[in-house]
C-alpha cells in the first residue's frame, strides 16, 4: 500500500492522463476505464492506493459537479415548454423501476421494508453520462431536456422514500425538516442568483466567476445535507438557479467544464471503482437472506430490473411525446446509469441494518455494469443525433457574415463575447469614434450589422426588450435577426419582450412556436416607431434594449431611424443596447408594394427633426469658425 502523498498524486494524475488515451484506442468510454482502474489500484485490487478521505472528498465534488453541469446546461426555454413532459417522464422513470424492483425483491424473499428501499434505489439514477452528451453538443436536444428535467423528480421521489424508511433513525423532527428545506430552497433559488449577479457585475474575470460557482455549488450541497436532503439534489438545484448567469459558451463555463471533466469526475469514478470488492461477489455472506443468493446473482437481478424499468420508461416517453427512436435511446442511456443516488441509498440501508453486505457489494457491481452500458448507449445515440443536427444546420446555413461594432474604444472583449454567445460565425469586429462614422459604415455595405453598447456584463441581463418596426418581417433576412435574439436569450437565460405592431406580432409568434426553436416571449403593442420611447418607462436596471433597424430603401425603413443614436444617448445610455441591421439584399429590386407601404414619420416629428438638424448645423459651423 502506497502511503506517500506525492506518489499517490503522481499515480492519480498519470491515470487521468493515460486512461482517456487508451480508451480511445480500444474504443470504450473513458467512464468505464476509470472505474476499472479504480478497482485495480484500490484496496480490493492490487492495493496500491487506499480509498482515503482525500480521494473520497475530491470524488464527491465530481459527483456534485455532474449534477451542477446538468442544471446549468439545460435550455430553460425548452425546459419551460417541456415541463409537463419532464414531470411525466420523471414519474415514468421512477414508478416503473420502483414497481419492478418491489416485485423482484419480494420474489427473492426480502421483507417489505427492504423491498421498498430497493425499489427506491432502482427508481433513482445519476446523470453519469451527461458529459458525453455535452461533448457531442446535443445537450439542448428535446430528449436531453426532458431527461434532465425528469431526473430532478425521480431523484426527489427516491430520496423521499429513503427519508420515510429512515425516519426512525433520523435525528430531525418533522417541523425541523420543513423549516430546513424551506430555508434551503429560499437560499439557493433566490439568494444565490442575486449574490452571483452582483458579483459578476463587479468582477468580470472568468477565473473569479468559476470560483464563485464552485463555492456556491458546495454550499448548496452542504445546505441540502443539513435539510435532510441529498447533496446531489442541492448541486442540481444550484445549477438550475445559476442557469441564466452562466451561459454554455461563456469563459466561466469553459473553466467549469475543463476542471470538472479533467479532474473531479475522473476522481469520482476512481473512487467508485475503489469501493468494489470483487472477491465478495463469488462468496456467500455470513448473514444470508432466505434463498442464500450470492452477491453476483443479486447483482444480476438488480441489473435486469433496473434496465427493464428504465427502458420501459424511455419507450413510453417516446410514444407519449412523439420522439425519434434515437432520442429514446439517448434518454435510456442518460437515465439507466446509477451512482450517487444508489450509493446514498445502499450506504444508509447498510448502516441501519436494512441491507446486508451481499446487497452492498451487488449494488457496487450494478453501478459498474450500468455505467459501462450507459456510456456505450449514450455515446452511440449522442453521436448520431449530433450528425443529424450538423446535417440540418448545414441545410439551413445561409452563409451570413456579420459586422459587429461599438461606438467606443477597448471593447473588443465584449464584442467577442457577444459574437460567441450569439453564435454569429463569420464576424468582423471594429470600433468607431462617433455615431456618424458608425452609421456611415453600416450604410456603406449590405452585410448584417450590430452596433453594441455594453454597460454591464451580458450574462447579468434579465430581459431583452426588443423594438421591432412595422414591416420588419418583410425583410429577406429578418429570420436571421430573430435567430440572433433567440440564441442570445437561450444562452444568457434572459426573458424576451417584443414591442411591435399587431401584424408584425403575428409573424413573431409564428417564429417563436417553431418546433425545436421555441422561444418563450411576451408582447407589448407599439403601433408606430414614434412610440419607441415608451420602452424607457418599462425598463428595469438589468434590462437590455434591442432595436431592429433598417437601411434606406428597405421595406421596414423609417426616417425616424436617423434619430435613434441621439435617443439612445439621452434615454438609454445607462443600459446595454444593440442596434441590429438585417442583411440587405443586393441586386434585386424591392417590390413597389412594400416600399409603398413603408411607414412615414408624422409631420410634427419631421418638422421638429428638421429644425433640430438646422440648428445643429449652424452650431457646428460657428464652432469651426
Amino acid at each position: 500500500m502506497i502511503t506517500d502523498a506525492l506518489a499517490i498524486i503522481s499515480i492519480v494524475l498519470a491515470t487521468i492522463l493515460i486512461v482517456p488515451i487508451v480508451c480511445r484506442k480500444i474504443r470504450i468510454p473513458a467512464i468505464v476505464g476509470f472505474i476499472l482502474v479504480g478497482i485495480a489500484v484500490g484496496p480490493y485490487g492490487f492495493g496500491l492506493i487506499e480509498s482515503g478521505s482525500s480521494i473520497q472528498t475530491l470524488g464527491k465534488i465530481g459527483m456534485l459537479y455532474i449534477m451542477l453541469q446538468a442544471g446549468i446546461e439545460v435550455d430553460m426555454n425548452d425546459f419551460r415548454q417541456q415541463r409537463g413532459h419532464s414531470v411525466l417522464f420523471g414519474l415514468y422513470s421512477f414508478l416503473f423501476p420502483f414497481l419492478l424492483g418491489l416485485l423482484s425483491s419480494r420474489l427473492l424473499g426480502y421483507g417489505w421494508v427492504t423491498s421498498v428501499l430497493l425499489g427506491a434505489m432502482y427508481g433513482s439514477h445519476t446523470l453519469m453520462t451527461y458529459p458525453i452528451v455535452s461533448r457531442y453538443g446535443v445537450q439542448k436536444n428535446v430528449a436531453t431536456n426532458i431527461a434532465v428535467g425528469g431526473t430532478m423528480l425521480s431523484i426527489t421521489l427516491s430520496l423521499l422514500v429513503l427519508a420515510v424508511v429512515n425516519h426512525q433513525h433520523s435525528d430531525f423532527s418533522l417541523q425541523h425538516s420543513v423549516w430546513s428545506i424551506g430555508l434551503f430552497i429560499v437560499t439557493v433559488v433566490v439568494g444565490f442568483p442575486w449574490l452571483a449577479q452582483r458579483f459578476f457585475k463587479r468582477w468580470t474575470d472568468p477565473t473569479n466567476g468559476f470560483l464563485v460557482v464552485m463555492t456556491l455549488m458546495v454550499i448548496s450541497a452542504y445546505l441540502a445535507d443539513l435539510a435532510g436532503l441529498e447533496s446531489i439534489l442541492g448541486a442540481f438545484i444550484c445549477g438550475v438557479s445559476l442557469n441564466r448567469l452562466v451561459p454554455n459558451l461563456s469563459p466561466v463555463m469553459q473553466r467549469i467544464n475543463f476542471v470538472g471533466n479533467n479532474l473531479f469526475v475522473p476522481l469520482f469514478l476512481l473512487g467508485v471503482g475503489m469501493m468494489m470488492d470483487v472477491s465478495v461477489l463469488w462468496t456467500r455472506p455470513s448473514s444470508v437472506h432466505p434463498f442464500a443468493l450470492s452477491p453476483l446473482l443479486i447483482a444480476l437481478v438488480m441489473i435486469v430490473t433496473k434496465l427493464a424499468g428504465k427502458w420501459l420508461a424511455s419507450w413510453l416517453a417516446q410514444k407519449s411525446f412523439g420522439l425519434q427512436p434515437m432520442e429514446r435511446q439517448l434518454m435510456f442511456g442518460l437515465t439507466h446509469a446509477t451512482a450517487a443516488g444508489t450509493l446514498a441509498i445502499v450506504t444508509i440501508g447498510y448502516e441501519t441494518g436494512v441491507f446486508d453486505a451481499a446487497i452492498l457489494n451487488a449494488a457496487v457491481l450494478m453501478i459498474l455494469v450500468l455505467c459501462t452500458s450507459a456510456s456505450f448507449v449514450t455515446e452511440y445515440a449522442a453521436k448520431r443525433l449530433a450528425l443529424q443536427e450538423e446535417a440540418r444546420l448545414e441545410a439551413e446555413k445561409t452563409n451570413n457574415s456579420w459586422l459587429l461594432m461599438t461606438v467606443a474604444e477597448n471593447r473588443h472583449y465584449e464584442l467577442g463575447e457577444l459574437a460567441k454567445l450569439s453564435e454569429l460565425g463569420d464576424t468582423e469586429l471594429t470600433s468607431e469614434g462617433d455615431w456618424a462614422e458608425a452609421i456611415r459604415l453600416v450604410n456603406s455595405q449590405s452585410k448584417a450589422s450590430i452596433i453594441y453598447h455594453p454597460s454591464q456584463p451580458i450574462n447579468t441581463i434579465n430581459r431583452l426588450l426588443v423594438a421591432v418596426p412595422r414591416y420588419a418581417e418583410k425583410e429577406h433576412d429578418f429570420i436571421t435577426c430573430f435567430g440572433l435574439i433567440r440564441r442570445l436569450s437561450s444562452q444568457i437565460g434572459a426573458k424576451v419582450v417584443f414591442f411591435t405592431n399587431p401584424d408584425t406580432q403575428l409573424a413573431l409568434q409564428s417564429l417563436c412556436r417553431r418546433k425545436g426553436k421555441y422561444l418563450r416571449a411576451s408582447y407589448r403593442e407599439m403601433e408606430d416607431w414614434e412610440d419607441v420611447l415608451m420602452i424607457a418607462k418599462q425598463m428595469a436596471p438589468d434590462d437590455m434594449i434591442v432595436m431592429i433597424n433598417a437601411r434606406p430603401s428597405t421595406p421596414s425603413y423609417n426616417p425616424l431611424f436617423e434619430q435613434v443614436p441621439d435617443m439612445l444617448g439621452r434615454f438609454f445610455n445607462d443600459h446595454s443596447y444593440m442596434l441590429v441591421y438585417p442583411e440587405q439584399e443586393t441586386g434585386n429590386a424591392v417590390p413597389d408594394l412594400l416600399t409603398g407601404d413603408t411607414t412615414q414619420a408624422s409631420k410634427t416629428w419631421s418638422l421638429v427633426s428638421a429644425v433640430k438638424n438646422a440648428v445643429l448645423q449652424q452650431v457646428e459651423k460657428f464652432q469651426k469658425r
